[in-house]
């Protein structure tokens, strides 16, 4: 394997000298070349825009979202999915995140476990891999064997898949349906992929999540009306949330959070329609969850 041919392995000619830079030069170094990650992705956003509408596909098909990566793409994968159960209120299944080495790789490194071409699939098939699911694969290099092991199962399964890659022409991004590839270039600490390479994936798994959910009808306005209250304080961001997309009160938010059991959106519905909770629900549901419709359908 010739590592040195990869951008993402190549020594970056202004932190030649790191180990004799002042604190505040390297700091100023890694700023400047953090600078470099948006205007990349800027590049592949057409690539990007098309992976968003296949994962909105497999959302309204009833499938599911499914990372797949190792090392630090992988822990990014995990760390993407967990988030989408408290800001979108979804069901832990519907985005998933698989790591190589299981559980225990995201925190401690399991030795060989990316050079597997086979573990991703023993993975997938343990969550019962749909037709109906779309796979991301991720992989700085693009060459991971647990990832592209995963994708050439997942084309097998006739599931949907994505890749992201930091390099071009990438491995993965061959096997992949719907390849996602952005060069963010050498690291100011040579090889050091959990940098420039782990904030241009952190900030594409930000995008791909993130504009699915709106899509879907998680979203009103710019606000996250699907959170659950399942504590205190989300219990009261619940309450600002409906005094936000209401001008309400806040104890009329208050009461209104109540009479819709800690449902944002039946609240929000039921104050701006004058509607029972009941009725609300019912917009709702009839709206396939989009609170903006259920409005406006009055």
């Amino acid at each position: 394997m010739d590592l040195s041919k990869l951008s993402t392995e190549q020594r970056n000619p202004k932190s030649m000298n790191l180990d004799q830079m002042s604190t505040s030069e390297i700091l100023h170094v890694m700023n400047q070349e953090d600078h470099k990650v948006p205007q990349q992705i800027r590049k592949s956003l057409p690539q990007i825009d098309e992976a968003v509408k296949q994962i909105i596909h497999s959302f309204k098909l009833g499938g599911r979202l499914i990372y797949l990566g190792a090392g630090t793409s992988g822990r990014l994968g995990v760390l993407d999915a967990a988030e989408c159960v408290p800001t979108f209120g979804t069901d832990p299944d519907m985005v998933q995140g698989l790591i190589a080495g299981g559980p225990t790789a995201m925190t401690v490194a399991v030795e060989g476990a990316e050079d597997s071409l086979t573990l991703a699939q023993t993975d997938l098939e343990k969550i019962n891999l749909s037709s109906t699911d779309c796979v991301v694969g991720i992989a700085a290099s693009g060459r991971t064997p647990y990832v592209i092991g995963g994708l050439k199962f997942a084309n097998d399964s006739l599931a949907t898949t994505i890749s992201i890659a930091c390099s071009n022409d990438s491995e993965i991004g061959k096997i992949a349906k719907y390849p996602i590839e952005v060069v963010s270039g050498p690291e100011v600490l040579t090889g050091s992929t959990r940098l420039k390479a782990g904030t241009t994936q952190k900030l594409i798994l930000n995008m791909l999540s993130t504009t699915a959910m709106i899509k879907i009808g998680k979203v009103y306005q710019n606000l996250m009306v699907d959170v659950k209250p399942t504590n205190e304080k989300l219990v009261e961001r619940a309450k600002r949330i409906i005094v936000t997309a209401t001008d309400c009160e806040y104890s009329d938010a208050e009461i209104a959070l109540k009479q819709a059991n800690n449902d944002v959106k039946v609240a929000i519905i039921m104050i701006l329609t004058g509607s029972s909770a009941e009725s609300a629900k019912n917009k709702l549901s009839k709206n396939q969850g989009f609170v903006r419709k259920s409005i406006e359908g009055e």
